[in-house]
């Protein structure tokens, strides 16, 4: 059983969005604020929060502040009013997964929450296939059909990392903390470094994914249709 808790303080909104995934199959537990959501998710274990921005005692940024450190690997959505770029930025410093922006299709946003559940769920096989392409995290190696590559350490999470989110943005703040630690002192620059030698090593051999720059927010993987 699937549960997704969708936090809004706007009784309406919640209501639309537990009918569309109660639709889909899934099960939703509601709350109307950070506080409430913290408390409810100690007793009620969500697989994926969607959560609002704007709401009172502990809004979004909190919370997704929150989530971020006590569930590691928890899902969130972000959906918000707000749709500046530097909203977008900060909602992924904090840690989401991805940012829906009011007013939204229900539709879209039932895509989007079945795509992290994909996500997520690849992510934690430790195996994720490319097209033809595996990357092997017990073995750290990428397997292509004609040859295996070993890479260096770095080099290798990084890659791991954007497969396992194909399509959602990293930022280079994300990518430092989530790979080098946060305590890491150096230049966050370092991951174009890092990104440019992955091109280099990837783009003569497949076409089946590629790394992409997103101008102002960070990087993403994208897979071939």
């Amino acid at each position: 059983m699937t549960r997704i808790m969708v936090v809004d303080d706007d009784a309406d909104i919640r209501e639309l969005i537990r009918v569309y995934l109660v639709g889909e199959g899934l099960t939703v537990t509601q709350a109307s604020n950070g506080v409430e959501a913290l408390s409810l998710l100690e007793t009620t274990p969500a697989d994926l929060v969607v959560l609002d921005i704007m709401m009172p005692l502990m809004d979004g940024w909190e919370l997704c502040r929150e989530l971020r450190a006590r569930y590691e690997d928890l899902p969130l959505l972000m959906v918000t009013a707000k749709s500046e770029s530097v909203h977008k930025v900060k909602g992924f410093q904090l840690g989401t997964d991805d940012y829906l922006v009011k007013p939204f299709d229900p539709l879209e946003l039932v895509m989007r929450v079945k795509a992290l559940l994909k996500r997520y769920r690849i992510n934690a096989s430790q195996t994720i296939s490319v097209g033809n392409v595996v990357i092997d995290r017990t073995a750290f190696e990428v397997r292509l059909p004609d040859q295996r590559l070993s890479l260096p350490l770095k080099e290798f999470e990084l890659l791991y990392k954007l497969a396992s989110y194909p399509a959602q943005i990293f930022t280079r703040t994300q990518l430092i903390e989530q790979i080098w630690g946060i305590d890491y002192e150096g230049d966050d620059r370092t991951i174009d470094v890092h990104v440019k030698r992955l091109r280099e090593r990837f783009e003569p051999l497949t076409e089946e994914f590629r790394i992409s720059t997103i101008r102002g927010l960070g990087y993403r993987l994208e897979v071939k249709a």
